[in-house]
């Protein structure tokens, strides 16, 4: 498919072309790890369905429509995604404070403008709460006449079966980093040798590479979030959850940063965080303390003549967003210990730390880094749940490998 902007996935492209070419199924889903293109994807299919050149040259990317959708102005294209603190695709509605579910099945009920196909794309749909879902699945049931529903989802296990079983699964997977790279430098974001680094530190996602090179500050976070983790190697227990506690809000730092990246990636997607019409407001580094959840909020630091509150933590939307960031550096750190130990040392994320990751690598029992490894998966899927943030930091902390010093 010419036409494409997706690389890296020539399954997954070949799936697209299908579908392009017709009949396209009512409702897709794409499945893959955040970041890796599924957005772009489910854009490109769109581009494909709405474009009105011959179906062997779509998407033409010259038509009126082809045109239309590369500056979000196709009125026959309509996206949602997640909105509000707690990064949820919401039920919606007339009296709802966020755009949601039953707003899009309210637009898909009109006829099309262009005349032609319409489609809807979800991103990031299984952060969808049970009732939006239920509230989607007579439209993916019987979705009105030409309308393709794409769902996009890092972890379909979130769906509800009775979702997924009404959608053509596509499974993207990760991107090779010279695929990476020629993102990076078609976006024109970067020389080759950062576009090269940035490539790898992205652990095959570019829409990650991307929101590092949109914003350099990212870069340097991760470095000193990555040296926090590297010198807790050498620490006790006591220093280590103190340390690990500490780097909470520098993690939540990277998480907006990143953000502000994709979004400056995805021009679509920027206007509507701007305007707050499908994502809501973009997420901040400081908020008010939420008042719903009494844990959301430490015991203040109080003046015995002042009883003003003098110090508050940040709600805990964003402390398990900050756990999550970190658990995700974590688990590089430790795949590229366990690389190391096994010889694999040219496949590493970052080469920059090649030497110190091969002396700790060097000083610590192999299968520490990778029994640490799936106990880092595991957590991931706590994280999801409503396990507190802190308590899983504070159990990998107490897992990380030790660097023995020889006597």
């Amino acid at each position: 498919m010419e036409g494409a902007r997706t690389r890296g996935q020539a399954a997954a492209l070949v799936a697209v072309t299908a579908m392009i070419r017709g009949p396209a199924p009512q409702a897709v889903l794409f499945v893959g790890p955040d970041g890796v293109g599924k957005t772009t994807l489910a854009l490109d299919l769109a581009a494909g369905l709405l474009c009105t050149a011959d179906r062997a040259e779509r998407p033409c990317r010259a038509c009126r429509s082809c045109r239309l959708l590369a500056h979000d102005g196709h009125l026959d294209l309509h996206r949602l995604g997640p909105a509000g603190p707690g990064r949820q695709v919401v039920m919606g509605g007339p009296d709802a404070k966020y755009r949601g579910v039953k707003d899009l099945i309210g637009e898909l009920s009109v006829m099309p403008i262009e005349g032609g196909a319409r489609v809807a794309i979800i991103e990031s749909a299984d952060r969808m709460n049970e009732d939006a879902q239920s509230a989607l699945l007579k439209t993916l049931e019987e979705p009105p006449s030409g309308v393709t529903i794409i769902l996009c989802a890092d972890a379909e296990a979130r769906l509800l079966p009775t979702v997924r079983s009404r959608c053509f699964r596509v499974r993207l997977g990760l991107v090779g980093s010279r695929d990476i790279e020629a993102i990076v430098a078609d976006h024109g974001l970067a020389d080759p040798p950062t576009a090269a680094r940035l490539g790898r530190l992205a652990g095959g996602r570019p829409g990650v590479a991307l929101a590092y090179a949109r914003a350099p500050d990212a870069v340097l976070i991760r470095s000193e979030l990555t040296r926090v983790l590297l010198d807790m190697t050498d620490a006790g227990p006591a220093i280590r959850l103190a340390a690990a506690r500490a780097a909470i809000p520098r993690a939540i730092t990277l998480s907006v940063v990143l953000a502000s990246g994709s979004s400056a990636a995805d021009p679509a997607r920027a206007g509507r965080r701007r305007t707050g019409s499908a994502a809501g407001p973009a997420p901040s580094a400081v908020q008010p303390a939420e008042t719903s959840d009494a844990s959301d909020t430490e015991d203040p630091a109080t003046d015995p003549d002042d009883m003003t509150v003098t110090k508050t933590r940040p709600p805990a939307t964003e402390r398990r967003r900050g756990v999550e960031v970190l658990l995700g550096l974590w688990s590089d750190v430790a795949r590229d210990l366990v690389l190391i130990g096994s010889g694999g040392a040219r496949s590493v994320h970052d080469t920059v730390l090649l030497d110190e990751l091969a002396a700790i690598a060097a000083a610590i029992d192999p299968t520490d880094a990778e029994a640490f490894l799936v106990r880092a998966a595991r957590s991931a899927e706590w994280l999801a749940t409503n396990v507190s943030p802190e308590l899983i930091l504070d159990t990998l902390v107490l897992a990380w490998p030790r660097r023995v010093v020889a006597a």
